[in-house]
């Protein structure tokens, strides 16, 4: 049996294990143990399912699923960027874009072709899919970094100011997710001290 198709995909697939091996700087709920990659995209994927009644807009479903399920297989090449590494984020772009050119590149030329443009989707942030995508995409780390009291917010000295640009378009995909984000994540945070209050600054 010769399925050069069928190679191509597995090859692809095969790959997709890497994602399990990169760290991100969120802590899951023990407090002590760092998300990875395909945790991350899993979480988000069944939350998508659970809170995607609160979107702005309708959303195709499978679409936005599927955003959020791939946008951050690049990682696999590029790393992860943390969300307060404004160094990193000036070249974050460009290596993303060629992380998703080769390992998209080894699906067949159909598939590499609909899943290069739905991570493109994704990182243009146009669409009522892509709007809601990021949202998630915000509100999932926030979550888990109150579950943990604040630690890494603490421990990288991280300022409201930053977190208020990072969510700058969190109310594009659901004003009620953001409106919950704020005042039952980041503020109560900013009031202990975990979150530096430097709106006044």
């Amino acid at each position: 049996m010769n399925n050069e198709r069928l190679e191509k995909q597995l090859t692809f697939c095969k790959e997709l294990d890497k994602e399990k091996f990169i760290k991100r700087q969120t802590l899951l709920r023990d407090g002590a143990t760092y998300e990875d990659d395909a945790e991350h995209a899993w979480h988000m994927a069944i939350m998508c399912l659970i809170l995607s009644e609160y979107s702005n807009n309708n959303i195709d479903l499978l679409k936005t699923i599927t955003m959020i399920l791939i946008h951050d297989i690049v990682e696999i090449d590029a790393g992860d960027t943390y969300a307060y590494d404004y160094a990193g984020i000036q070249s974050q772009y460009e290596r993303e874009k060629k992380a998703a050119e080769r390992i998209f590149g080894l699906l067949p030329d159909d598939q590499r072709e609909k899943y290069i443009s739905l991570w493109n989707e994704f990182e243009e942030n146009k669409t009522n899919e892509a709007k809601f995508a990021h949202t998630m995409d915000n509100f999932q780390p926030c979550m888990l970094n109150n579950e943990t009291k604040g630690k890494k917010w603490k421990d990288n000295n991280v300022r409201l100011s930053q977190i208020l640009k990072r969510n700058g378009h969190t109310a594009d995909g659901s004003e009620e997710l953001w409106n919950y984000q704020l005042e039952k994540f980041i503020m109560p945070n900013v009031v202990s001290g975990k979150i530096i209050d430097d709106k006044n600054e």
